[in-house]
């Protein structure tokens, strides 16, 4: 585990619960980014951009893991990006993945080639698959329970689902939330939640948020985040950065809820800046200038090629492989246990945040806004149906009642 000396230092002004009662009525009349943090947010995106690779080259690609034989790991959206590079490598390294994708049959075709890539060199993989759609809450909470059912072990809850379309209009799902806002904060949220049973009974176990430096640009009003209200002009690049955004404040105040003894840490990860099928859906026009952002910024060993070899080879070498790493050191690292524990025991504002470089790191302003995290929280179990003290009940050995489900 990198030092926590690189640990962050701004925001520990608030690091004591919640803000005083000045500071929290000023906080609520926020409307959103101030023009510096606005401007510090498309700084570290652009620095990230164009340094990420320099930054990291330290760091072995792939990067080797630590003995995980006989711990279990579920990889949401699996079957692409770094999600599929992640569950392969922890199969590779002994695990036992199961992977949670909405499309099962595209998951078992991956599963059979890299059975017959593995052939003669160990065990078979120890890898499954499991139906998990996020745009559907009653799927998640279905997954849930077929999963505690089991009474099995999980070691570390992945969540690495997640989609930015790039330029479309505002999509809303069945469940009636804002596409980005749902995929990337609510329905990981619901499932780590419903699964906090059978990470309870593996501890210490770990929920690993796979998160971005686009978290710098968003801003989170917990009375519209569907951002439906009118109070702001709703775009791709809005609804991303504040599902993102959304998603650090929740797993900040879920990281306080859980008592130590739980053996629960909650970490979120910035993979970088990562060249993936993110454009999958959208227009061709779309893709074809998303696929060429990477040749203007980066130079390439054989640059004479043709844009189609690299982009099949090289990119997926230099980009999918590394953008996996800083999520497999916050799932596998024996470390992460005492840096997250060390940020809870001085009541530090935010969760853990391991950049891609695998270092500590130290989200954005609006991230410490501990009275704003709050309300996230509380909005959050209220959209995806559960009760304020969910969480409270199952560390008790409870149960809950979900509004989603099988019953709907």
């Amino acid at each position: 585990m990198a030092s926590s000396s690189s640990s962050p230092e701004k925001g520990k002004e608030k690091a004591n619960g919640k803000p005083s009662e000045d500071v929290a009525k000023h906080k609520v009349k926020k409307e959103g980014l101030g023009w510096i943090e606005w401007f510090m947010g498309w700084f570290y995106l652009a620095y990230e951009m164009l340094f990420q690779r320099i930054v990291a080259s330290n760091l072995q690609n792939p990067m080797p893991l630590p003995p995980i034989n006989d711990l279990t790991f579920i990889v949401t959206g699996s079957t692409s990006g770094i999600g599929k590079e992640i569950a392969r490598q922890l199969a590779e390294a002994g695990g036992h993945v199961v992977m949670a994708v909405r499309n099962p049959k595209a998951a078992s075709d991956l599963i059979k080639k890299w059975q017959e890539d593995w052939s003669g060199r160990g065990l078979p993989l120890n890898i499954e698959v499991m139906e998990l759609d996020l745009l559907s809450l009653n799927s998640v909470v279905r997954f849930a329970e077929a999963w505690n059912a089991r009474s099995g072990p999980l070691h570390a809850l992945i969540n690495n689902a997640g989609i930015f379309s790039i330029g479309e209009p505002q999509k809303f799902s069945k469940d009636g939330y804002e596409e980005h806002m749902q995929v990337n904060h609510l329905a990981p949220a619901l499932l780590s939640i419903l699964l906090l049973p059978s990470l309870i009974r593996s501890s210490p176990s770990r929920i690993v948020n796979v998160n971005s430096i686009m978290h710098n640009l968003g801003f989170v009003d917990p009375e519209d985040m569907n951002v439906t209200s009118g109070k702001k002009k709703f775009t791709s690049m809005v609804g991303y950065s504040n599902s993102k955004l959304a998603q650090i404040m929740f797993s900040s105040v879920l990281n306080k809820r859980l008592p130590t003894e739980a053996g629960i840490n909650v970490v979120c990860v910035s993979p970088g800046i990562v060249h993936t099928n993110v454009a999958r859906d959208l227009p061709k026009i779309v893709q074809a200038a998303y696929h060429l952002i990477p040749y203007f910024i980066f130079s390439l060993k054989k640059p004479a090629e043709s844009y189609v070899v690299v982009s099949e080879a090289a990119y997926y070498i230099f980009w999918v492989i590394a953008g996996s790493r800083s999520t497999l050191f916050a799932a596998t690292d024996p470390q992460l246990v005492d840096y997250c524990e060390s940020l809870k025991a001085e009541d530090w504002p935010v969760c853990a945040f391991l950049n891609h470089d695998c270092r500590p790191a130290n989200p954005s302003e609006e991230a410490h806004n501990v009275e704003t995290a709050y309300r996230v929280w509380e909005k959050t179990l209220e959209l995806v149906g559960l009760p304020s003290d969910a969480v409270e009940r199952l560390i008790e050995g409870g149960e809950v009642k979900c509004k989603y489900g099988s019953s709907q």
